[in-house]
């Protein structure tokens, strides 16, 4: 997603956080004769699980602010008023608070765990796949061409293309790493985000220079994490390395 789209999506899990915790209580309020303010409140926990599950920790603690507002209005005598009358009822509201709270962290520590999880795997396949297809003795264009197709998908590229033996003009360029450098005279620029235009990571093998890829990021794209940035660098020494077992011509 583009810089603008986290944002989007950003906003959108706040007013869930807002929003669903109000109308999951609304929705209760024709059982709630029947249901007991324990059931009632797990209920209303569930919903802050759910809705921590799909943002941030401030989403999760939103929806739990919210979450304990809305049973108390609804749900609790005297009712459509932010009062509560029975003292049992006020602890459950403050344990749902409390619960909320905790379970939402959790909730979003998890989801992050699992991405962690999901994105090494997908990084570990791709170095896998480069190195399979170097030791089935796949010509190193192909191999060149594979690992232009990963750094496409892993850096969230608009385009990439491969340029043999040339050194001309002065790009940023993806160091070993992972940092993001502009070299030009006695003066370096080190970029937090993706710079204008393309930016080079160099492909050596065996001491030598054998081209580059020109990385063209999709515009206002985050730079990508660190792991994701060091990954690239490695299929572009394996690419480095097919060229250089192939005794192609390099530049010193």
């Amino acid at each position: 997603m583009s810089g603008y789209s986290y944002r989007l999506h950003d906003r959108a899990v706040l007013l869930a956080a807002l929003v669903v915790p109000f109308l999951v209580a609304l929705a209760l309020v024709p059982f709630r004769t029947g249901l007991s303010a324990p059931n009632e409140a797990l209920i209303m926990v569930v919903t802050v699980v759910v809705v921590a599950a799909l943002g941030t920790r401030a989403a999760g603690a939103l929806a739990a602010l919210s979450a304990a507002a809305w049973f108390d209005f609804f749900l609790t005598r005297p009712y459509q008023q932010f009062t509560i009358a029975d003292a049992d009822e006020v602890q459950t509201a403050v344990l749902l608070l409390v619960v909320g709270l905790i379970v939402s962290q959790l909730a979003v520590r998890v989801q992050r765990l699992r991405t962690v999880v999901v994105t090494d795997a997908a990084h570990l396949s791709s170095l896998q796949g480069t190195a399979r297809l170097v030791e089935d003795g796949g010509a190193p264009e192909a191999v060149v061409e594979y690992v232009r197709r990963e750094l496409v998908g892993l850096l969230g590229l608009r385009g990439c293309r491969f340029e043999y033996g040339r050194l001309l003009g002065h790009r940023p360029r993806l160091e070993h790493d992972g940092s993001l450098w502009l070299r030009s005279g006695g003066r370096i620029t080190e970029y937090a985000d993706w710079p204008d235009g393309e930016t080079e990571l160099r492909v050596v093998g065996g001491g030598h220079y054998y081209g580059r890829f020109l990385l063209d990021p999709l515009p206002d794209r985050p730079l990508p994490p660190e792991e994701a940035r060091l990954v690239a660098v490695a299929l572009a020494a394996q690419a480095g390395a097919a060229l250089d077992t192939a005794g192609l011509s390099h530049q010193g």
